[in-house]
């Protein structure tokens, strides 16, 4: 998608359709509102005055000009009380607007900086909430159709008042684009039939990021992971005639301070059958996107790599296939993780923490002291957040803060959930130093704990994304399909984290 920024008046446009912001509760329009207005011969203050027009958030009014502008159309958004506007709604916003008048056949248009002043959002970062909502909620994902024909908005130009506005627009312009971008990456990997995203394919995405952005890559092949002992990963993938990858990707944005560092670790299978634990039909039917942590990483990773925060980040994906094959683990067998521990296979399905054990402990082996995984772990979180947060769990309360904070500024939520050291005696094993399942009970929390135990003293936190890694509707800038979270609390994280 182009996107621009000139300046000049919204009504002076000529293009298929032109776009004005609209708060609740006014009924004397003023502003790029009124200038429209007035052009109309006072249409819009008329649908005021009937009730039709409210600007209540969201609210979206599609107005034919007849001739009175040089636009075809006008959409009115409302953007709701002033002092409740705030990125998300303009987000939100940007991406019904979106695909309101792409359902019209619409492949360009015109808008003001929607909020621009509002809720205490100056012009740069409501650019790029516009700019986020639009390429967020335009995303498709069709690459398998055949018929290629429907209409696409190619081309967005935002409107400056004058001149000495324009950089300012551009650069929320070029931040929203690049985050977006980011996410939607990370959507597409998700989305991918599992035939079209093994684990060899996530490394060459993972390369394909590494040489448009300038970062670092190595991809281990199994006979490096066994050399180093990821026996857990190894475990999940020997099912599989499908060869594991661990993707590493590395960002060295303050290459003298060596201790300035982030890890961030993804679950990356790309397709989960249970292994001989099979799930139900039901229950695998959308097992592709079990690798969503991963390519959230390496979405993030893009992200990171243009915005150039000062902080060196290493992004891990263990990668694999868990399935029933002849060679597959079995349940009672017993594993060494990279560290040394070993775990006794409780469950076969219960895979992630077991390939994110190797995972993290590959990033303490790099001298990574502040570390986060992402998974789709645990149906059990979806049963106790549904889909509006995702779980938090962690060993350093001021780092799950932090984490927490980043989600909070970028509007996606994180809800902690405990991690008392008595939880523990659920994974006891017998005959091994853990066990891969510890019953139904606080089924997120034990997940989460299992993998902290491969964090050996650094700052954990572990994401658990079951819930709101997808969505079976439209939902604000989110498609039906992958959300592309938490790749933007990711970014943030590495932002805050910035020793400038």
């Amino acid at each position: 998608m182009e996107i621009s920024v000139v300046a000049g008046n919204i009504t002076q446009q000529e293009t298929p359709a032109i776009v004005v912001g609209m708060l609740q509760g006014v009924t004397d329009p003023a502003g790029a509102l009124g200038e429209v207005d007035q052009a109309l011969d006072g249409a819009i203050t008329s649908l005021i005055e009937d009730g039709e027009i409210k600007g209540n958030r969201g609210e979206l009014t599609l107005l034919h000009t007849l001739g009175k502008l040089p636009s075809k159309r006008v959409v009115v958004a409302g953007l709701g009380y002033s002092d409740s506007v705030s990125i998300n709604t303009v987000r939100a916003l940007a991406a019904s607007v979106g695909r309101l008048l792409r359902s019209k056949g619409v492949t360009q248009f015109v808008s003001v900086v929607l909020g621009a002043g509002e809720g205490g959002m100056g012009e740069s970062e409501s650019a790029q909430a516009v700019v986020e909502g639009a390429e967020l909620g335009l995303y498709r994902f069709d690459k398998h159709k055949t018929d290629q024909s429907s209409p696409q908005v190619g081309e967005i130009t935002l409107i400056a008042t004058d001149d000495s506005k324009i950089a300012n627009i551009e650069s929320g312009v070029n931040r929203g684009r690049i985050i977006a971008d980011a996410v939607n990456l990370c959507r597409s990997m998700a989305n991918e039939p599992p035939n079209f995203m093994t684990p060899t394919m996530m490394a060459e995405n993972a390369l394909d990021v590494a040489t448009s952005t300038g970062i670092e890559i190595e991809v281990l092949d199994r006979p490096q992971m066994a050399e180093l002992g990821m026996g857990a990963l190894l475990g999940v993938a020997q099912g599989s005639d499908e060869p594991p990858k661990l993707i590493v990707l590395r960002y060295h944005g303050d290459p003298n301070n060596e201790e300035n560092n982030l890890g961030i670790v993804g679950k990356g299978i790309t397709f989960d059958s249970g292994g001989l634990d099979l799930k139900s039909a039901a229950g695998m039917l959308e097992m592709k996107s079990d690798m969503a942590g991963g390519a959230s990483i390496i979405g993030a990773m893009k992200a990171i790599a243009q915005l150039k925060p000062k902080v060196n980040v290493v992004g891990i994906v263990p990668a694999t296939e868990n399935m029933p094959g002849g060679k597959a683990q079995r349940p009672s067998d017993v594993v060494k993780a990279m560290n040394g521990k070993t775990i006794e296979i409780g469950n076969t399905d219960a895979e992630g923490r077991l390939v994110l054990a190797d995972g993290v402990a590959y990033a303490r082996s790099l001298g990574i002291t502040k570390i986060v995984d992402v998974a789709t772990l645990t149906g059990a979180v979806v049963v106790a957040l549904g889909n509006l947060a995702s779980g938090i769990f962690g060993n350093d309360q001021n780092w799950i803060d932090t984490v927490i904070q980043s989600g909070e500024s970028v509007g996606e939520r994180l809800w902690q959930l405990p991690t008392f050291d008595e939880y523990k005696d659920q994974y006891k094993s017998d005959i091994a130093d853990i066990n891969n399942t510890g019953g139904r009970g606080a089924g997120a929390t034990i997940g989460a704990l299992i993998i902290g135990e491969f964090a050996d003293g650094a700052q954990w936190a572990h994401l658990d994304i079951a819930g709101t890694n997808r969505t079976s509707s439209v939902d604000g800038f989110n498609p039906k399909g992958a959300t592309g979270a938490p790749v933007r609390t990711l970014v943030a994280l590495a932002e805050s984290q910035s020793s400038e």
